[in-house]
């Protein structure tokens, strides 16, 4: 779908007597710019937002949900190709069977686990629970006072479900793999993370529970603690088949997750794990925390918070907390009152009593393993490089086979991709109650009429510098016309007070508006402490928890659109990028009514320019970059000019525009452009 931003009113500024000669320097209105302070950390405090209804609940849930997904990688779903598990080597004890199991999640990778089902079972079928480790040194092996996963899945086959216990990747036999994958930009820019991974497993062990014969597909469930809960948090939100979930010692307003596994690029920019655990309401949900650790505050914070969510649905008792004076575990208490809670809700039992944990005995280690140390693994098995390339070709070959090439799949393009585009840059088009204007002074010459002003999204942080330039002399067009620059405004203004520019000037002349602005840390915004306080784009996890410079920027300029649009003598709102601020422009193309982008001679050749931290985004590739952005604008005006051939996006581009947009055909010039030839175009 073709995007659009709301009208808002028209600011309310000040005039100077008419005829002055001369321009105020722009004033130094307060700027509170929450990404110019020190940047967010997995430890940054965090707060439940105040939500009124179920209604801006549920559009805030399909929010979070989307958001997850694009930042997992896991947008578009990757393709469900056929499991072939192999189940092996079964054993009875005293109430309880065990196998060895392993299948793929995708060709050539193998996840592995053990899977534990009661002795005897009824022909009736029984619900089935997923029980994901921890970071514990031994994995799913671990047993030991303060958690046992074995001692879980024995209980719960005890009790009567069909449990599988599987292993984070790089863990135990799922060792083709280690739990350092995609730790670098590179794989992030694809979509490609380990977090992304386990998820993925995650969901087709999920698959394989669904598959077994005696499993109760409407009873489906998982548990775990630690990493294990992040893994229980992130299903729990995004897989809508299970039953009840129960995230321990992991819901947290304050530590988010210490692992690579836990943080995938973009996921906590704007949400927190209480909010990801709470887009599982109204399913059944217990959530387990600690004395000792950063759960401490759950009966007062993190519990409270979620359950706010559950009394929108009038439904109070689907969602239980408890806190256990214990260190960072998933001890016998801990588990028992996970027991209780899935048994009322899946076993139909209310009697706590009922699901006291019995003495239990955990296999030798070697009995329990799928791939015995310097066994080989199953053929085919795929190695960290040969992971990463197919799926940087699965995200092409799904892109590729999008491409619109008539108006009705440009709609449909549009309509997937736009969501896409939204969380992958991390924006938003913000609404007329959602903007905010400071104005500084007018000030008239004798051709043109100028007024500083900053203006922001309330409650976001940002204010933006900008400086609007109206014709004097003249009928003003409907035509306003936002340029951008590396530089800032100093671009697009000459002399000390600042005065337009020849390309502002050239506009002015035509009757046209004309906004210049200082984007993220671009002109009177850029600054040496803040600019060093945010130079860590790809470590300390910078991108789980705050946007980049290029994300920051693409929102500058949707916010300037939107600005611009609350005055009703805005019709058609045109954007301007010179220098890299094209590459910008094109990203933020979406937003506008035409844009003319300088590409910079920029190289797509490879993934190295977008590797810099003032080209970084997560997920750029995978979304289709300048290509997706381009068709996402289209039918409208598109400009693009300064390029060579390893501008690649090139010929797509030119593909969709000559299919999907006959009446405003794509326009490119492979040199730079004079103003006067831009100033010709707006026209």
């Amino acid at each position: 779908m073709l995007l659009s931003i709301p009208l808002i009113l028209l600011l309310s500024i000040s005039i100077h007597p008419s005829g002055a000669n001369t321009m105020a320097e722009i004033p130094k209105l307060p700027i509170d710019h929450q990404s110019l302070e020190q940047p967010n950390t997995l430890n940054t405090a965090r707060e439940f937002p105040k939500i009124n209804s179920i209604a801006e609940w549920e559009s805030r849930r399909q929010d979070i949900r989307e958001h997850l997904l694009n930042s997992l990688g896991l947008t578009p779903m990757p393709k469900k190709l056929a499991l072939f598990p192999r189940i092996f080597d079964l054993v009875e004890r005293d109430g309880y069977t065990i196998e060895k199991v392993y299948f793929q999640t995708y060709p050539g990778f193998f996840l592995a686990g053990n899977l534990y089902r009661p002795l005897k079972s009824s022909s009736a079928k029984h619900p089935g629970v997923l029980v994901t480790h921890g970071h514990w040194v031994d994995g799913r092996m671990a047993n030991e006072v303060n958690g046992s996963i074995s001692a879980r899945a024995i209980t719960f086959a005890r009790e009567g479900y069909t449990a599988f216990t599987y292993d984070m990747v790089g863990y135990n036999d799922t060792r083709q793999i280690s739990h350092k994958f995609a730790n670098s930009a590179r794989h992030w820019l694809w979509g490609i993370s380990l977090m992304g991974l386990q998820t993925w497993n995650s969901i087709r062990a999920l698959d394989f529970l669904w598959s077994l014969p005696e499993v109760d597909q409407s009873k489906l469930a998982i548990t775990g603690e630690s990493g294990g809960g992040t893994q229980t948090m992130m299903l729990g939100a995004i897989d809508r088949r299970l039953a009840a979930v129960g995230p321990c010692v992991m819901v947290s307003h304050t530590m988010q997750g210490g692992c690579l596994c836990e943080n995938a690029p973009g996921l906590r920019v704007d949400y927190s794990n209480m909010e990801i655990t709470a887009v599982a309401a109204p399913l059944p949900q217990v959530m387990t925390a600690a004395t000792g650790d950063w759960t401490k505050t759950m009966m007062t914070v993190e519990g409270p918070s979620v359950a706010s969510v559950y009394a929108l649905y009038n439904k109070p008792d689907h969602v239980q907390y408890q806190i256990v004076d214990a260190p960072h575990n998933i001890n016998k208490t801990s588990r028992e009152i996970v027991n209780a809670f899935f048994g009322r809700w899946l076993l139909d039992d209310a009697n706590a009593a009922h699901f006291s944990e019995p003495p239990y005995k955990m296999e030798p280690v070697d009995q329990l393993r799928v791939f015995p140390p310097n066994s080989p693994l199953p053929k085919g098995a795929l190695n960290e490089d040969e992971l990463t390339n197919m799926l940087i070709w699965n995200s092409e070959q799904y892109l590729s086979g999008r491409q619109p090439k008539r108006r009705s799949t440009l709609a449909a393009f549009q309509e997937f991709y736009t969501p896409i585009w939204k969380h992958t840059l991390n924006v938003e088009m913000p609404h007329n109650k959602d903007l905010s204007v400071k104005s500084g002074e007018q000030v008239h010459s004798h051709n043109f009429i100028s007024t500083n002003l900053y203006f922001s999204r309330k409650g976001k942080g940002d204010s933006i510098p900008a400086l609007l330039f109206e014709p004097a002399d003249k009928p003003i067009s409907e035509t306003t016309v936002v340029l951008v620059s590396p530089e800032g405004m100093s671009a697009f203004t000459t002399g000390h007070i600042p005065e337009p520019g020849v390309l502002a000037a050239s506009l002015l002349t035509k009757g046209h508006r004309v906004l210049v602005l200082d984007c993220f840390l671009t002109g009177s915004r850029a600054n040496s402490e803040t600019d060093a306080a945010r130079n860590r784009p790809f470590g300390e996890f910078f991108s789980t928890y705050n946007r980049t410079d290029l994300q920051e920027r693409v929102q500058d300029l949707i916010t300037s659109a939107a600005y611009l649009r609350k005055d009703k003598k805005a019709k058609h709102v045109k954007l301007i990028g010179r220098g890299k601020a094209g590459l910008w422009s094109l990203l933020a193309a979406p937003a506008f009514d035409g844009t003319a982008a300088d590409c910079d001679n920029f190289d797509l050749t490879s993934d190295d320019a977008l590797l810099t931290q003032d080209m970084f985004v997560p997920g750029l590739r995978k979304m289709g970059d300048f290509r997706t952005a381009a068709t996402l604008a289209a039918p409208k005006p598109l400009f693009l000019f300064h390029f060579d051939e390893k501008f690649t996006a090139l010929p797509w581009i030119k593909i969709v525009y000559l299919f999907t947009a006959h009446n405003t055909p794509l326009q490119i010039n492979p040199e730079m452009l004079k103003d006067t030839q831009l100033a010709s175009w707006v026209d």
